[in-house]
């Protein structure tokens, strides 16, 4: 009684906390920011949330936990845009939208197709944080139980889920994984200081920022990606009618949207499942218990109300690992855990015990987030199209220059620029060949947590001996692990069976042989490292993810040499062509303008690199009139000089301002 007591009270406090005018305004703020990262495809919640993260640093807990909630609930709704307008999945978790989505957009029932999903979206939001609230509440007193064993366990259970569910490939799964671990492993250790993989360098002592490694993993390769088609996001903006009647559809499939929605809960609670299958799930469940089949893939509304209850509910389910336990349920979730830091929140058994009232208020803010998504889509759908029809290299310099910004941010010096670059074109070789990014993301974060839990498990070990580690909660928790594994075995031989049972040729084989080789040899490089570390508890954790790390890279490594799994490259190309599409550019010639403003701020500094750069690329590669370029240069520099000073953050300096003191903006 007294714990049902406590949870009421909080419930109310949340309550409480959740209608003042400050939360609702940043809440809304963070949908607004969602709706327009949103819109393009491949950005989705990571990005978003990574470009929101520099900015966390004198926001009290309450706004920044609304800015960021309000951004991630609303990405699962927005992606719908680019799924039924340009049949692209505007993220992971909007693939299966597109069977449906997009003949019906073709036959002018865009409208209707929106409607549907954007009602079932709001419906799967709001069972999401139903479950949760209820679950928060049963399972609280379990929960409070769990200690460092039991934690270190859960971070294993979330690396082997991760490492096999992300992709086709077992190994590759592990190996992007523990690279992840790896990159996250750089600089201090936390129990003794010594210093990991840095090289030698200042920069590289702190270790790599979270905002630095999303941007440059997931921001990057989809802005060179899209920039590379020189055309619009979408073809037409003709929405058509049947609002109405798409809502409706949605309240005659009001027990399938209801299913569904419980799918995405489910999935979404295991770490690292999340949005790559969870509308996979959910629209398979659909076809299942469908008696007329004919009609999917062709425009079948339910087709789409199904993937879509179930995307939204996901960020409900997705919360459970991360709120009670710090272990993120999906890419985003990793962001949002590493926001919560930047706010003094940590996520953990702790969080439930001492910040019930703060729990609740994520659960309901994003309920909430879910209701004004679904409201702003519905009304400014007839806009949103319209700017999906906008010439992407028009679009691009305004990326660009944000994600720059973003990146500065993290630690105030150029070399953060340079960081990015290089994450970046690990990013984009990772998107080419099918390494899944996700795992990557989520090694990284789960990297510091891990050794903690190390660190102090052996510490307890060592004084109350083996009996300290043999409970129940850690047999299971072994258990699972156990059975992840090799469901995901059997998994990702399911899925690289479906690929061309063919020997591939050599021509397609050795670029991605060689990215291969190169984290081979960085693990190699992290292992031998890691050994030459003095302090034996800040040797162990380095050492045993190198090893694994290159022990999973080389099986992959000669699966490639064979040549007896398909060849997977996610853009259709290969590295070193220039495209097999002549009308898309090169990778590496549209990367050169990122280059370009990265040198040139270098050497004069940010603001007025940015001058040059509008005017220059939407003069020569957005091909604008020079009216208009000198229109959107005063429109991009003018939003930057705004949202700089509303925040009083500075502008990266350059060589320049060495020798001679400029203004501000310029310095």
């Amino acid at each position: 009684m007294e714990m049902l007591a406590t949870a009421t009270a909080a419930l109310g406090d949340a309550f409480g906390v959740l209608l003042t005018a400050e939360h609702i305004m940043f809440l809304f703020a963070g949908v607004l920011l969602g709706l327009s990262v949103g819109v393009f495809p491949g950005l989705g919640g990571i990005a978003g949330l990574s470009l929101v993260l520099p900015f966390m640093f004198g926001l009290d807990p309450v706004s920044g936990l609304a800015l960021m909630v309000g951004l991630v609930a609303v990405i699962p709704t927005s992606d719908t845009f680019a799924s039924v307008l340009m049949g692209i999945p505007g993220s992971s978790a909007s693939q299966a939208t597109v069977l449906d989505g997009f003949p019906l957009s073709r036959q002018g029932q865009a409208a209707r197709a929106l409607g549907a999903a954007f009602v079932s979206s709001l419906y799967g939001g709001l069972i999401g944080a139903v479950i949760l609230t209820a679950f928060v509440l049963v399972a609280r007193p379990l929960i409070l139980t769990f200690r460092t064993p039991e934690l270190l366990m859960l971070t294993v259970l979330a690396f082997s889920m991760v490492g096999v569910l992300a992709g086709r490939s077992l190994s590759k799964g592990l190996a992007a994984a523990g690279l992840g671990m790896l990159i996250g492993s750089i600089g201090a250790a936390p129990a003794q200081g010594s210093m990991r993989m840095d090289f030698g360098s200042w920069y590289l002592g702190d270790g790599l920022q979270l905002v630095i490694v999303a941007l440059g993993v997931f921001a990057v390769p989809e802005i060179i990606n899209l920039l590379r088609g020189d055309r619009a996001i979408a073809g037409g903006a003709r929405l058509g009618r049947g609002w109405l009647h798409g809502i409706l559809d949605w309240w005659r499939n009001l027990f399938l949207s209801t299913r569904c929605a419980g799918i995405g809960v489910v999935v979404g609670v295991i770490p690292g499942l999340g949005g790559s299958v969870v509308d996979w799930v959910a629209y398979g469940h659909t076809v299942q218990t469908t008696r007329d089949r004919s009609r999917f893939g062709k425009g079948e509304i339910r087709g789409v109300i199904g993937p879509e209850s179930s995307n939204n509910a996901k960020e409900g389910g997705g919360l459970v690992p991360t709120l009670l336990f710090g272990i993120p349920g999906s890419g985003s979730m990793a962001v949002f855990l590493g926001g919560m830091v930047l706010l003094g929140l940590e996520a953990g058994p702790s969080m439930v015990q001492f910040n019930l009232d703060t729990t609740y208020t994520i659960v309901w803010s994003l309920a909430l987030a879910n209701v004004a998504a679904a409201g702003l889509c519905l009304f400014l759908s007839p806009w949103i199209a319209r700017l999906t029809t906008i010439s992407f290299p028009v679009l691009a310099p305004f990326l660009f220059m944000v994600v720059l910004f973003a990146s500065f941010q993290s630690r105030q010096t150029l070399w953060d620029l340079l960081a990015l670059l290089v994450i970046g074109v690990l990013g984009i070789f990772m998107k080419r060949f099918d390494w899944p990014r996700p795992a990557f993301l989520i090694g990284f974060v789960l990297a510091a947590q891990a050794e903690v839990y190390t660190y102090q498990v052996t510490q307890f070990v060592s004084r109350r001996g083996i009996d300290y580690l043999l409970t129940w909660p850690v047999g299971i928790i072994l258990l699972l692990t156990v059975v992840s594994v090799w469901l995901g075995a059997r998994q990702s031989q399911h899925l690289a069976g479906n690929g061309a049972a063919r020997t591939w040729p050599w021509n397609d084989r050795w670029p991605q042989i060689a990215f291969t080789g190169l984290i081979a040899a960085y693990a190699a490089v992290a292992a031998i490292d890691a050994w030459s570390v003095r302090v034996l508890i800040d040797r162990v954790f380095p050492l045993a993810v190198g090893l694994f790390t290159l022990a999973a890279t080389l099986v992959v490594l000669a699966q490639q040499v064979t040549g007896r799994r398909p060849a997977v490259l996610a853009d259709d190309e290969i590295v070193g062509e220039e495209s097999r599409d002549a009308g898309r550019r090169g990778v590496w010639t549209t990367l050169s303008w990122l280059v370009g403003l990265t040198a040139l701020t270098a050497l004069v500094g940010f603001f007025a690199a940015l001058i040059v750069f509008f005017a220059t690329f939407l003069r020569l590669r957005a091909r604008q009139g020079w009216l208009r370029v000198g229109l959107l240069t005063v429109l991009g520099c003018g939003g930057m000089l705004l949202l700089a000073s509303s925040l009083n953050r500075d502008f990266p300096s350059g060589v320049i301002q060495s020798f001679w003191l400029l203004p501000w903006p310029f310095r």
